[in-house]
């Protein structure tokens, strides 16, 4: 019997919910960040753990800029 990889337990086959290769509780399926429930197929993956796609995985992992509020990684200096 499968072992869920969020929490150690084993995963009926009534149950399962299988995502990332994974059988997992449908209550385990969370994003890693905000704790979103997930649904199998529509989330993304990082270093075998899901997030949402939008906004966690773009922000945490996305393009330089993209959900960080800004373009680029430097920061502007003003002076009086």
């Amino acid at each position: 019997m499968p072992k869920c990889p969020s929490c150690g337990k084993e995963v009926y086959f009534a149950e399962r919910k299988t995502s990332m290769g994974k059988d997992w509780h449908p209550a385990c399926l969370r994003c890693e960040k905000c704790k979103k429930t997930l649904a199998p197929g529509s989330h993304s993956e990082h270093e075998g753990k899901p997030y949402c796609t939008k906004p966690c995985y773009a922000s945490l992992f996305g393009p330089e800029g993209f959900g960080r509020g800004g373009t680029s990684g430097d920061k502007a200096i003003y002076t009086k």
